[in-house]
């Protein structure tokens, strides 16, 4: 299929009057960016200092709904019917409350997340068409490349405009 698609290219180049000689091509690994743009790792720390407490909170929950089940199994023999009924109920809230907030905190860490790499990934498609423009090329090719020569390969680069834009 790749080839299909890099024949089609060069038949349409071609038939436009362009040889290949005088095109400039490059290739933008976006991976890469994503992975190790400063804005990344900002976002990442973001959502870090964002939902630790809330995490705490529920690991924390955890634990402690953990200490009741193992109480509520230990002294059973010794406590009295109502008493081991309360006990259990409460558990049983408990759980639930806790499967709530868990659900709701991956919910808000997911919106927050997707939010984070949507701004990311438009910081770095407006990096990449910067780049083309500045540097006159005619096509930069990202995702579902499955070869790239170090030669055309302008991922540094794009990262470079990436940490400029950072520091601003």
């Amino acid at each position: 299929m790749g080839k299909k698609i890099g024949v089609a290219l060069l038949v349409l180049l071609a038939s436009a009057g362009v040889s290949a000689a005088d095109l400039k091509i490059g290739f933008v690994n976006v991976a890469k960016l994503l992975e190790k743009a400063p804005q990344a790792e900002k976002a990442k720390k973001d959502l870090e200092r964002e939902f630790a407490p809330r995490d705490k909170k529920l690991v924390a929950e955890q634990k402690e709904l953990k200490q009741m089940e193992e109480k509520l199994n230990k002294d059973a023999a010794v406590m009295s019917d109502s008493e081991k009924q309360r006990l259990d109920k409460e558990i049983i809230s408990r759980k639930r409350e806790a499967k709530r907030l868990q659900d709701e905190f991956r919910d808000d860490f997911n919106l927050s997340r997707n939010e984070k790499l949507s701004q990311l990934q438009k910081e770095i498609f407006e990096a990449i068409q910067s780049l083309a423009k500045e540097d006159s090329y005619d096509l930069l090719l990202t995702d579902g490349v499955v070869y790239a020569s170090d030669a055309i390969d302008v991922t540094g680069k794009v990262e470079k405009k990436l940490e400029q834009s950072f520091k601003r």
